[in-house]
């Protein structure tokens, strides 16, 4: 009687770089910034790159969400510095209390959310579109509100309104944590509430998910406010740190946000990506932000850099899917 001899299991590399290849890649990318430069690994530096990263995890968690609908947010940006300029002004010149001056802020934040959400959902525009309108609307009308002036001083009505982007809990700076708890929170919506469950379910099939009963028009309102909610959120922030409201702020902030989902797994197909990638997107941006610093990179070369990357992380993504 011949043995059988059991032959060894060839090891799938797929499954593997599926769950930990974006977390090796962010490694991998540490390893090389501390070679290249001693005052990476530095703890001043690495909270430097979470404080500065805070503003835009804060935007990417609204982007998510609109992407997981096969959506795009480009306002988010404006929106930004349309809200800021007008919680600011509430303050300054209106005397209006620091809480009621953040209610206006984020309340600007989801009315041009819902405006998007509105015109993608009810209206039928599709979102590029209808983002870009509201891009330019936002950009537009923050320019207007303060004929094109900052609005500074802030400080001298007390630290409130700076206390979001200016004070500290123990080492931790205060966006780290604001920016903690929004994480948490798009964790627990997106895998522990039916809601957010809805929100994958109509990204892998709308049609599907229309026949099944789901509200689809008020699940895009929702997560379209939600980002202009959050876009608001980051820009308190932002004025907090900067100590003033810029018309103009917020520039670019849209493809950080987008650069950073993306990186982090969220198909534009829709129904696919995690808020743990897309923590870890967030993160390999700011280190590539910063690390291009360091090394006293060209911005005009750090920009050829963010492209690259997000190009190549879309044929990975591919490549392993």
């Amino acid at each position: 009687m011949i043995g059988t001899q059991t032959l060894p299991r060839q090891f799938n590399w797929r499954p593997f770089f599926q769950k930990y290849g974006l977390l090796m890649s962010l490694l991998l990318l540490c390893l090389a910034l501390s070679v290249a430069s001693d005052r990476f690994l530095t703890s001043d530096n690495l909270l430097n790159v979470l404080r500065q990263s805070s503003i835009n995890g804060i935007i990417s968690i609204g982007m998510m969400m609109v992407i997981l609908t096969r959506g795009i947010d480009l306002s988010v940006g404006s929106v930004l510095a349309l809200s800021a300029v007008i919680g600011a002004d509430m303050l300054k010149n209106e005397g209006m209390p620091v809480l009621q001056a953040i209610g206006i802020c984020l309340l600007v934040g989801a009315a041009a959310g819902a405006v998007n959400g509105f015109l993608v959902s009810w209206v039928n525009i599709p979102p590029f579109i209808a983002t870009l309108g509201m891009m330019t609307f936002a950009r537009g009308a923050a320019k207007f509100y303060t004929d094109g002036q900052p609005i500074t001083g802030l400080d001298s009505l007390g630290q409130g309104f700076r206390y979001l982007g200016t004070a500290e809990v123990g080492p931790i700076p205060m966006p780290i944590i604001v920016a903690g708890l929004v994480f948490l929170g798009g964790a627990v919506l997106l895998n522990h509430v039916p809601f957010g469950r809805f929100i994958f379910g109509l990204g892998n099939n709308e049609e599907a998910a229309y026949l099944s009963g789901l509200p689809v028009n008020r699940i895009k309102l929702f997560v379209y406010m939600a980002a202009g909610t959050l876009s608001a959120l980051a820009g308190i922030i932002l004025v907090g740190r900067l100590n003033s409201a810029q018309p103009t702020a917020g520039e670019m902030y849209e493809f950080d946000a987008i650069a950073a989902v993306v990186v982090g797994g969220t198909s534009f197909d829709g129904g696919e990506g995690t808020v743990m990638g897309t923590l870890i997107g967030v993160l390999i941006i700011g280190i590539i932000n910063n690390g291009l610093n360091l090394l006293d990179v060209s911005a005009f070369y750090q920009d050829i850099t963010k492209g690259a990357v997000i190009a190549l992380a879309l044929l990975l993504h591919r490549a392993i899917r």
